[in-house]
């Protein structure tokens, strides 16, 4: 399968939010979907390394950066070890560094941008409460979906049915 939307779309019109936003695929992996965990934090991406520290099996974790443009959120090492932990992928609202590594890594990214200056670590942001950007509130334990088409939402996991 090479795209994913257009078909939820067709089969789930109404049950699906999509975000009015172009992100820039990064990762290895551009379908995905997944339980939506989410962090807000800005220019510090301690809590975005510490939940892909933890086992993100069939997760996806949504960051709300603000749309900073001013340092990276996620560089190679983190997103090696969300790898490692199965997350099946992140999405940023902010940027991303080492993205020719990050492209070789078996992950979905998407985000805003690049920029090669790494964030402070002063242990700041939240993490699992409902974040709104793109026009979408992304709401732990919904839904995401994402491919090269865009990014949407829904409350529940939805399933396409092909003949």
């Amino acid at each position: 399968m090479l795209d994913l939307l257009p078909d939820l779309f067709d089969e789930y019109p109404e049950q699906l939010s999509l975000a009015d936003k172009a992100f820039i695929d990064y990762g290895k992996k551009i379908i995905f979907y997944g339980e939506i965990v989410t962090v807000s934090c800005f220019e510090d991406n301690s809590k975005v390394k510490e939940l892909l520290a933890t086992d993100g099996t069939g997760k996806v974790l949504v960051v709300d950066g603000k749309g900073s443009m001013n340092r990276a959120l996620l560089g190679d090492m983190i997103a090696e070890n969300a790898v490692k932990n199965n997350w099946r992928a992140v999405v940023i609202n902010g940027c991303i560094r080492d993205a020719g590594t990050i492209s070789t890594l078996a992950i979905a990214v998407k985000a805003l941008g690049c920029n090669p200056i790494k964030t402070e670590k002063w242990g700041v942001g939240d993490t699992n409460i409902t974040v709104n950007f793109a026009n979408i509130d992304f709401i732990p334990g919904w839904t995401i979906y994402g491919d090269a088409n865009g990014l949407a939402v829904s409350e529940s996991k939805l399933t396409l049915i092909k003949p």
